[in-house]
């Protein structure tokens, strides 16, 4: 009996699959025992085609295969390699394989190595684990390149992997991926947008302090140019914010050779006609949805209302926990959804209701319907919420008048950011936004007079407890972006603007 060593993906991390082979004197043939599902009890046609076309006898023996520990489900066809490795060591083919070394990939027919998903969540589990050198498919190297302190050896065929274990012929050692940050640059610069200086405002408080946003208006008052031009202030993505990231992205089999890692600030923008499953992730074995893959980004709902209300809702948990555990029958996982929520929305279905131009055509039964679907408590849960109204015709046509540039705004926000650092060094968090109650009264201290203004605004507006919490940590965002070290009245009264009413 043999034993080669695999990594199983579960969610962003892995657990060890030993793959174990023992040949017997029976009909050849072989058995697949360990909880495989289809694709993998498919993968003893696939072996054996592979060995024998790579110039190599398959043992015409009986081959038990276990895939170690049983009690989890094992899929894809990322153990075609490892139990081929296993199969001809067993068999005397490979003379020895190093205890440190793990093998992923699925075979071609002819001994080819074809790509899987998830390379470097399983790269970097290997990596925790202890090993030392991993063999995976050619077109995967990149990828997993980008981890550190661990050797990645891509393979293009069977036969090369045996010529370089017996030693006949060296493989060499993929070069390691250096991270380096790109800006992320808008579809739109700030200073191309005309008016509207209270929205860009708020998205300067929401990238310096990872707030979630909210703009209601009319069509034609710019929410969705605004949105376009938010990725152009935020501060570029770190090291440590795009390797998670981009574990999210191999597990969905989002990288490429082009695009190894995800070096840069990102904006999802999934269509009101998607999925809950798409949204928040799930399917049979759960993988993750768009509020994942909008992890330490943005996800941008354009016509939040046009969404189904079943999708919404299920925002609520991920939107106040910052991770989102995906339950199914067979397994349950835990995907992080730590996003900046940016969404627009017409205020009635005809999107006049508000503007001071046009007529409402919409009954206010119809009215109310559509501004249901937007609950309170998702609501509450949204720090900075304003309604636009139409740029001034007037200033419209009166040709360029250039505002300031995201390049200026982004310099703000990286200071501010910056500040908070700083302030959290000693903690797990980095925004503001990220702050619970207790953190809260420890970094967001007010005067009397703060208090005052805000038990007013508490009785006047009606404001929940989380609400509370809220305005005083897009207070902490002001005063960090005007580099104080207390939250002056000033502040308070800012922060409260944008916790204004507004539906009926």
């Amino acid at each position: 009996m043999k034993r080669v060593y695999s990594i199983a993906p579960y969610g962003l991390k892995g657990i060890l699959v030993e793959i174990e082979a023992n040949l017997s004197r029976h009909l050849p043939k072989i058995i697949i025992v360990g909880l495989p599902d289809a694709a993998v009890c498919e993968a003893k046609e696939r072996v054996w085609a592979a060995i024998e076309n790579s110039g190599f006898n398959f043992p015409r023996q009986k081959v038990v295969i276990n895939l170690a520990p049983a009690q989890i489900k094992k899929e894809g066809g990322s153990y075609d390699l490892p139990m081929a490795m296993a199969i001809l060591l067993a068999s005397g083919v490979i003379k020895n394989i190093e205890q440190n070394s793990a093998f992923i990939g699925e075979l071609s027919l002819n001994g080819d190595l074809k790509s899987v998903p998830g390379i470097l969540v399983m790269v970097a589990s290997l990596k925790k684990m202890g090993f030392k050198q991993v063999f995976l498919p050619r077109v995967n190297s990149r990828e997993a390149s980008v981890v550190e302190g661990i050797d990645i050896f891509p393979v293009q065929n069977l036969l090369e992997l045996v010529n370089h274990l017996n030693g006949d012929k060296k493989l060499l050692v993929s070069e390691n991926i250096a991270f380096c940050p790109e800006k992320s640059l808008g579809e739109v610069d700030m200073a191309d947008i005309k008016g509207q200086a209270q929205a860009k405002r708020v998205l300067e408080i929401a990238a310096s302090g990872g707030h979630n946003v909210l703009m209601v208006g009319p069509p034609g008052v710019g929410k969705t140019l605004l949105a376009k031009a938010f990725l152009s202030i935020l501060p570029d993505i770190s090291s440590s914010e795009a390797l998670d990231t981009s574990k999210i992205y191999s597990l969905a089999g989002l990288l490429s050779d082009d695009r190894p890692m995800i070096n840069s600030r990102i904006m999802r923008k999934p269509h009101h006609s998607a999925s809950v499953a798409a949204i928040i992730g799930g399917g049979a074995w759960p993988r993750p949805g768009e509020i994942s893959l909008a992890h330490n980004n943005v996800l941008f709902l354009d016509e939040i209302l046009e969404f189904p209300r079943q999708i919404l809702e299920s925002l609520r948990q991920p939107l106040e926990d910052k991770i989102i555990t995906v339950s199914r029958a067979k397994s349950s996982l835990d995907f992080p959804a730590n996003f900046i929520l940016l969404a627009t929305a017409n205020p009635c279905p005809c999107g006049f209701l508000t503007d001071r131009h046009k007529t409402c055509r919409c009954k206010d039964s119809d009215i109310k319907k559509y501004q249901k679907k937007l609950s309170g408590p998702l609501l509450d849960r949204i720090d900075l919420q304003l309604l636009l109204d139409r740029v001034e015709q007037d200033d419209l046509i009166a040709g360029p008048s250039y505002g300031e540039s995201s390049t200026l705004i982004a310099g703000r926000v990286k200071r501010a950011r910056a500040i908070q650092q700083q302030r959290f060094s000693q903690s797990n968090n980095q925004l503001n936004s990220d702050l619970n109650n207790k953190l809260v009264y420890k970094f967001c201290d007010i005067s009397e007079s703060s208090r005052q203004i805000l038990a007013q605004a508490i009785r006047t507006l009606d404001l929940s407890a989380r609400a509370y919490f809220k305005i005083l940590k897009v207070a902490r965002t002001i005063a960090d972006l005007e580099a104080s070290s207390k939250i002056e009245d000033s502040h308070i009264l800012e922060a409260l603007q944008y916790r204004a009413k507004i539906f009926n």
